[in-house]
């Protein structure tokens, strides 16, 4: 019988609602969702290929459990088992600090993802996390937690109000946005233009973002962080700088005035091959504007000075007074977030609170660099390697051996992290490794157990962390479309029975995991005098929780306990789950408002908005002046059809535009006696690869391209499609040594390659 069901589509960060033609059990087409609140209908080939990722027959239906050295299918029983009995002995032999966890990016788009890795952090009590972030966010996170002191805390451009746009270092044409939740960011863009709007984007591709750009100004990669200072300085020398009503909520802006006073546009020229004239132009267009945004993305993030280049956004932001201000950038309000607070000074934001082991990064929001998880592996106890530690407060935090034990969740490092061929190996030295991934992919080929979660068309759907940085107030929920498959087991399931085995406590049903977090979270909150439940009997609240299972009662929980919730009663007309599920395509709440200073948990309870680590790190800005990159400078680039290293095996996604090739300009591949198509070798700091040229005008000379998530030929996967063509892995070309020092992030764009024909 044929039949429609809806869904959130998962596959990136644009959210958008599906509506799902189903034969039986099988989906047969998607289209976008007229109705929903949020997409109106927008859909990408992404999400009209929902039913082939669905039945992808490479997709693993039960678990694997290595037995004689190979993986072999297992039940669920056996499988948590076998984690259990390789686990807890490690745990208890080498304690916790022998254990890491890895969290990739899809993580972000389940619900399971959102709800049970920190439950599961907190039971093995490991500090060694590493998450895809810091391969492409961590910068921000940092900036904002050191502005706002909430590193969550990430302003939006107002797309849908705004008059003038700086896009710089993103491309959401192809990547549907980021960090910025926006269903059809294409047509807000051409909606911008269309109302007499402006849009500037800096980007060293001609982008097909940059193609609908009023200016496009092709920068030198790696120099955003020098651009944005240059066009803050023209605010302040041309007495262009109005805070407006943010003016009392704002410090330290004479003091962010003298730090940047050498930063003027003819300092900074040279280095970002930017004229002037350009940059002088930029800043005036920003402060001329009625309103307007500036938004920068992985580009300006991956780059030697990621996370300052984070900062200068937010500053010209507030300089211009568009910060918190329709039009320009606002905190989205999700309707799962906690609880709002009174607004007042907070704990603020800390860094380095502990360090790696070898090389000492510090931590960032909990995480250590995932550059530096292979050395974490494969190196000697801290004693024994010349990078030891000194200090006696960090000695303590790098004591002890190696990671033995390791956890993924949804991560494929292996292509994502620099250095794939040493960490390949790392990870086949392992006591004991557990990957929760649909696919045998060239990171999960490691595990000693894999347990593979269902299809998405199986699996419930609610946006936790994107809702937070959706340019829109809204919330959504669909439950799974078909039933669970005969053997299958759902992924927020495997996620409480992961917990329960590696900690041997609690029994073994699932269910306790999530009566748990609930006791938990509802006697944090009646404790909380700002609380809508405040003094009440946690018990009583627990008791009116609905919900099919232990995953939908907590998000009940949320959506009651939420800015928007009816505080178990408290606002009758409030959120809750029975609201919602009543509501099938969402429910609109409405334009991002301004809500400062509430968002605010700075120790000064203002945005401060020259923070001591940023301070101290602009000397090695003020160095980056003089630098004149010789040769050639390696940047990534993004397909419409792809999402990291995902969605490969997916034929309806490959070919086309979708292949992994080297852009060139035209100049270099003559100067270089490259031609269209043939095979060039790229030699970078971490090996070499040989890629296919793609000679094209659309990257500035100087500048060669790679896209990011291919080399899909190593042994031992099963990716049937995408190893037909593998592609090279561009990630193979770093060696994980260069880093942002604030954030960890790795540096992926801007590092300098040698280009030769391969003979």
């Amino acid at each position: 019988m044929t039949r429609t069901a809806l869904r959130i589509c998962p596959l990136c960060e644009a959210t958008c609602g599906l509506t799902l033609t189903l034969d039986g059990t099988r989906v047969t087409a998607a289209r976008g969702d007229r109705d929903d609140v949020f997409s109106r209908g927008f859909i990408c080939p992404k999400g009209a290929s929902f039913g082939a990722l669905d039945a992808d027959p490479d997709r693993l239906r039960a678990p694997l459990v290595r037995r004689g050295g190979e993986l072999r299918e297992a039940s669920w029983a056996e499988a948590f088992a076998a984690v259990a009995d390789g686990i807890r002995p490690l745990l208890a032999r080498y304690g916790p600090a022998a254990v890491g966890v890895v969290l990739g990016n899809p993580n972000v788009h389940t619900v399971a993802g959102a709800l049970y890795p920190s439950l599961l952090i907190g039971a093995l009590g490991t500090r060694n996390v590493f998450t895809a972030s810091t391969l492409d966010q961590m910068p921000k996170h940092v900036s904002s937690g050191l502005l706002f002191g909430d590193a969550n805390a990430i302003p939006v451009p107002d797309l849908d109000r705004t008059d003038h746009l700086l896009l710089i270092g993103a491309n959401p044409v192809e990547s549907n946005g980021s960090l910025c939740t926006a269903p059809d960011f294409p047509g807000r863009l051409k909606a911008l233009r269309a109302r007499g709007g402006t849009l500037t984007v800096v980007d060293p591709r001609r982008t097909r973002t940059a193609k609908l750009a009023d200016r496009h100004v092709a920068i030198r990669p790696g120099t955003d962080a020098l651009l944005l200072a240059a066009v803050a300085q023209v605010l302040f020398e041309e007495g262009l700088t109005d805070l407006g009503a943010l003016a009392p909520q704002v410090e330290g802006v004479p003091e962010l005035r003298a730090e940047l006073r050498d930063f003027t546009p003819e300092a900074v020229a040279p280095a970002c091959d930017v004229p002037a004239g350009t940059i002088r132009a930029l800043a005036r267009e920003l402060a001329a504007a009625p309103t307007a945004a500036v938004y920068a993305r992985i580009g300006s993030c991956t780059v030697a000075h990621g996370t300052l280049a984070s900062w200068l956004v937010d500053v010209l932001n507030v300089l211009t007074g568009n910060l918190d201000r329709p039009g320009g950038a606002l905190f989205p309000q999700a309707a799962t977030a906690p609880t709002p607070r009174p607004a007042g000074p907070g704990r603020g934001f800390a860094l380095g609170r502990w360090r790696s082991r070898v090389s000492g990064h510090p931590e960032a929001k909990g995480e250590l660099p995932l550059a530096a998880l292979a050395e974490e592996i494969d190196t000697a106890t801290a004693v024994e390697i010349d990078t030891a530690i000194t200090t006696a407060a960090d000695t303590a935090t790098a004591a002890g051996g190696p990671l033995r034990v390791l956890v993924a969740v949804a991560a494929n490092p292996v292509l994502s992290a620099p250095d794939g061929d040493r960490l390949d190996k790392a990870l086949a030295g392992l006591d004991f490794m557990v990957s929760v991934d649909p696919y045998l992919n060239e990171t999960s080929r490691h595990a000693h157990v894999v347990l593979p979660p269902p299809p998405p068309a199986q699996s419930p759907h609610h946006d936790f962390a994107l809702n937070t940085l959706a340019v829109r107030d809204q919330v959504r929920y669909t439950r799974p479309a078909v039933p669970l498959e005969p053997g299958r087991m759902a992924e927020t399931e495997i996620m409480s029975r992961l917990i329960l085995a590696v900690t041997g406590t609690g029994g073994t049903d699932p269910a306790a995991v999530d009566d748990l977090a609930i006791a938990q979270t509802l006697g944090k909150a009646v404790r909380a005098p700002h609380s809508p439940v405040h003094g009440r009997d946690p018990g009583e609240l627990a008791a009116r929780l609905t919900g099919a299972d232990g995953p939908e009662r907590r998000l009940d929980l949320m959506l009651r306990l939420g800015p928007y919730g009816d505080g178990f009663g408290v606002r009758p007309d409030g959120l809750t789950l029975d609201k919602l599920l009543a509501h099938p395509h969402g429910i609109d709440l409405g334009p991002l408002r301004p809500r400062l200073p509430q968002p605010l948990k700075t120790r000064s309870g203002k945005v401060e908005l020259l923070p001591g680590p940023i301070a101290a790190d602009l000397p090695r800005l003020r160095a980056a002046l003089a630098d004149r990159p010789a040769g050639l400078l390696l940047v990534g680039r993004r397909h419409l059809r792809s999402n990291n290293s995902w969605l490969h095996n997916i034929p309806a996604l490959t070919g086309g535009s979708n292949r992994c090739t080297l852009h060139l300009h035209p100049a270099d591949a003559g100067r270089l006696g490259i031609g269209d198509g043939t095979a060039v070798r790229v030699k970078g700091a971490g090996g070499e690869v040989t890629v296919a040229a793609e000679v094209t005008d659309a990257v500035r000379p100087g500048v060669v391209s790679l896209p990011h998530g291919w080399g899909h030929d190593r042994p031992g996967t099963r990716l049937s499609h995408a190893a037909t063509d593998p592609g090279v892995n561009v990630n193979q070309l770093l060696d994980g040594r260069l880093l942002d020092p604030l954030s960890g992030n790795a540096v992926l764009n801007g590092v300098p390659v040698e280009l030769t024909p391969a003979l």
